[in-house]
């Protein structure tokens, strides 16, 4: 009876250890169908990025699996991360069950310690392109941070958090709307500062469908929206007037592609004649000719129309499928998740990717003007892979929360209680205390 007494003391040391960081989920019950739609758009992913980026990179590196190498391990070292984030739980987010850190909010120092990055990329990092002026990376050594894809995790975090805190006083004016929109207006500042329009869309769409879900009150998000959009459509149509200036180009671009396919157009032209190319089945993995130094950024932004054109329409469709299954599994994780910070934590970020996917496929295509924005698991870039598959840990962390298990009845009693019977596990899949 000794032995026992103390083997269950020693089984509820190692507990205590492990759940405040664990927490209550099984991992058994991870959603199997959301964790396997990553794992096939990582893998198609990276193939189809090695073979687009092929001839670029034997161009600029003598090199061609250069940037497929480099994306590689960026993969590795994000499929590691979302391992680990996987098993921790998602509540640790907002405040660690430990002494130590208890009262510390990690919500708040995401928030605070991204706009500090925001700042210092204005004055210390990379001018991408030179002329272009778009100053985006911070360099470490080897490493490439770029802060506005930490910031957009950042954000839904944080907004998670707080609008979790506010709870009905969400549905007032000044706390759904105004507060949030400041917020939002920190990061939307610094990174229009950056000259990032695609990043500034993105944040804003993440953040407007947070807010909504949130609790702010239909009417007043809904005159919101209408006044932010007319004020938008003022602003292109006011630049778009502009002769030479960036939205002109842009808008000219996207009128008429193959207007002036030798100079401002030659981008979107060749994106349309690759995607065009593939017909109904493509030309085979690794045929394509317009990445032969034709089409630009084949890496990064325009990776998709050489995914069209090798594998054609039936191969595309069947990725933009998988995208779609993610983002619906995504959804249904959120509206299934058993507390509010979880659940817009997984709006926030299924949004994210959705918004990002259609957006970049609307680019690629022309139906809306060149933006620059990446695809994401295909795109090339090291910061924003990882990022990716962190949030498709905490994806997977909030999936296990959907369930529990059925409590024992009042009859079910033990006289004398095992190795696996402790008094906490009376209350062991209640919810978090941290939650």
């Amino acid at each position: 009876m000794a032995a026992g007494t103390k083997n269950r003391k020693r089984k509820r040391s190692r507990r205590g250890i492990l759940r405040f960081l664990i927490g209550d989920g099984k991992h058994s019950d991870i959603s199997i169908a959301f964790f396997a739609y990553v794992m096939i758009l990582l893998v198609v992913g990276l193939s189809m990025m090695a073979s687009a980026s092929y001839a670029w990179a034997y161009s600029d590196y003598g090199d061609g699996l250069y940037y497929a190498k480099k994306q590689a391990g960026f993969a590795a070292i994000g499929f590691v991360a979302m391992i680990i984030i996987m098993r921790i739980d998602y509540h640790n987010l907002k405040k660690i069950d430990i002494p130590l850190l208890r009262n510390f909010n990690i919500a708040s120092f995401l928030y605070v310690g991204v706009g500090l990055l925001l700042v210092l990329v204005l004055a210390i990092g990379n001018d991408e392109g030179g002329s272009m002026g778009a100053r985006r990376w911070i360099t470490l050594g080897p490493i490439n941070l770029q802060p506005s894809e930490v910031a957009k995790l950042a954000l839904i975090i944080f907004f998670a958090y707080s609008m979790e805190k506010d709870g009905k006083k969400m549905n007032k004016f000044t706390t759904g709307i105004v507060k949030y929109a400041g917020l939002l207006g920190v990061y939307v500042l610094l990174i229009a500062l950056e000259k990032h329009i695609s990043g500034i869309m993105l944040i804003s769409a993440i953040a407007a469908a947070m807010i909504l879900c949130g609790g702010a009150n239909i009417k007043q998000y809904a005159a919101l929206a209408v006044s932010g959009l007319i004020m938008a459509v003022v602003y292109v149509s006011t630049q778009a007037k502009v002769p030479g200036s960036y939205v002109e180009i842009r808008i000219r671009s996207w009128k008429d592609p193959f207007a002036d396919v030798l100079n401002d157009t030659w981008q979107t032209a060749n994106s349309l004649i690759a995607i065009g190319s593939g017909g109904l089945f493509g030309l085979g993995l690794g045929n394509s000719r317009q990445k032969f130094l034709y089409l630009p950024e084949t890496k990064n932004d325009f990776v998709f129309p050489i995914v069209c054109e090798e594998i054609g329409f039936v191969g595309a469709l069947a990725i933009i499928i998988v995208f779609f299954l993610l983002i619906i599994e995504g959804y249904s994780i959120a509206v299934r998740c058993k507390d509010r910070f979880g659940m817009l934590i997984a709006v926030g970020i299924t949004t994210q990717i959705g918004i990002q996917t259609a957006f970049n496929l609307a680019v690629v295509s022309n139906l809306i003007p060149n933006t620059g924005i990446s695809l994401p698991f295909f795109s090339y870039g090291g910061t924003a892979l990882v990022m990716q598959l962190v949030e498709m840990g905490i994806m997977l962390n909030i999936s296990q929360y959907r369930y529990y298990p059925e409590e024992k009845s009042e009859d079910d009693t033990d006289t004398e209680p095992d190795d696996d019977d402790t008094p906490e596990d009376d209350d062991y899949y209640d919810e978090p205390k941290n939650a």
